[in-house]
């Protein structure tokens, strides 16, 4: 049998060991692999509840950079990152505690969400919710 093919996301950001324990903290990630350091570049495989993604810091020698190297002028980002959660508003909630900042909070859609936005301190965006 193949293997299952998965799509996971990198998040290039700076300070990549701080933003690992923001996920951490924020969504209760779990760290699967990482390699490297702080100041010499950290790439890292995350887990929320079995949903995988990366985060690494940003290498514009290999054109990888972080939102934040788009100017304090750009406020949104080149991805967004849709988490479905059985609670959402506890794990909105979670993640502004940790320091995210509310883009839009959660609420009910008009197309059958309950769903929120917030930016993380690396400026990546994350959609909070679930469908009703």
């Amino acid at each position: 049998m193949a293997a299952k093919t998965s799509i996971s996301p990198m998040l290039s950001v700076r300070r990549g060991a701080k933003a690992i324990e923001f996920y951490k903290t924020a969504f209760g990630a779990e760290e699967l692999f990482r390699i490297g350091e702080e100041g010499k570049g950290v790439i890292a495989q995350m887990s929320v509840g079995g949903a995988e993604f990366w985060v690494a810091d940003e290498a514009p020698e290999f054109l990888n950079f972080s939102p934040e190297s788009l100017g304090p002028d750009f406020r949104g980002t080149m991805v967004r990152m849709v988490m479905v959660v059985a609670d959402p508003d506890a794990v909105f909630t979670r993640a502004t505690s940790a320091g995210a900042a509310v883009i839009s909070p959660i609420e009910d859609k008009e197309y059958g969400w309950r769903v929120g936005r917030v930016r993380d301190p690396f400026g990546h965006h994350w959609e909070i919710g679930k469908p009703l």
